[in-house]
């Protein structure tokens, strides 16, 4: 009994490592560098456009916040009208730069 288990156990590690070698070997085969290769390609063009979309979202949320439409016009909507400035909706009503720019204006 105890030699077939070790017999089994041998030979289940020499097939295991068998296939180890054998995928190594392929993935340094051109035809698997140009896999692996592609498959970078691929994510990092997946990683540039999730990129692009997060720029694009907090871009909108930064012009929403700012009162800004595209190309620096003033954006018209429910609720910017109430603003003295877009900047007092970001730091609030009692931050410093508000009340030295009313003490200016």
């Amino acid at each position: 009994m105890n030699r077939t288990f070790w017999f089994a156990a041998g030979a289940g590690i020499g097939v295991y490592a068998m296939t180890r070698a054998r995928r190594a070997a392929e993935a340094f085969t051109p035809e698997g560098l140009a896999d692996r290769l592609a498959g970078l390609s691929v994510g990092a063009h997946l990683f540039g456009q999730e990129v692009k979309a997060g720029m694009a979202e907090k871009e909108n949320d930064v012009r929403r916040r700012l009162g800004v439409a595209d190309h620096g016009r003033p954006q018209v909507g429910p609720g910017l009208d109430k603003l003295d400035h877009p900047l007092d909706e970001l730091d609030g009503p009692d931050n410093s730069y508000g009340r030295h720019r009313k003490a200016i204006d």
